[in-house]
């Protein structure tokens, strides 16, 4: 194997064994099971509308069914190959939340509830929760004082 010297034979390198990614491919199908997610929520949400319950509850119960379909989906490993085939438009909804908190407490679960599913569930999520809490929290503060 030859050695690579400078930077521009390295990136050359990296494209010569790299594939060629189909992005109007990716595209189009994230754009249409994201759709399709988006869709069943509000077909949820019409329906509890439909019985009667005010737009808050409506709101909470399709983000408690999403979620529990998607953690289901994610222990029967269904929703890693829909997130394959779908990329970020099966991350972008909640779906990809809740995907993001059992994906790790499966993976660890062999090294007990304790240490293993209640240390390690929070691994991917955590720092996005910590982060969206705190800039709600700044933006609240702020726009207490100045709005």
């Amino acid at each position: 194997m030859k050695s690579i010297d400078t930077k521009k034979e390295y990136l050359d390198y990296v494209d010569q064994k790299s594939p060629n990614s189909p992005i109007l491919k990716n595209c189009f199908n994230a754009f249409w099971v994201g759709g399709l997610i988006c869709s069943i929520g509000q077909i949820i949400f019409d329906f509890c509308q439909y019985k009667g319950l005010d737009t808050t509850s409506s709101s909470t119960i399709v983000s408690i069914i999403l979620i529990g379909i998607a953690a289901f989906l994610t222990g029967l490993n269904i929703f890693n190959k829909i997130g394959k085939f779908a990329g970020a438009g099966s991350l972008v909804p909640i779906t990809g939340f809740a995907n993001s908190i059992v994906s790790p407490a499966i993976e660890y679960k062999s090294e007990g509830y304790v240490m293993g599913v209640g240390g390690k569930m929070f691994t991917v999520a955590g720092p996005v929760l910590v982060f969206g809490i705190s800039a709600s929290v700044i933006v609240g503060i702020i726009a207490t004082f100045f709005v």
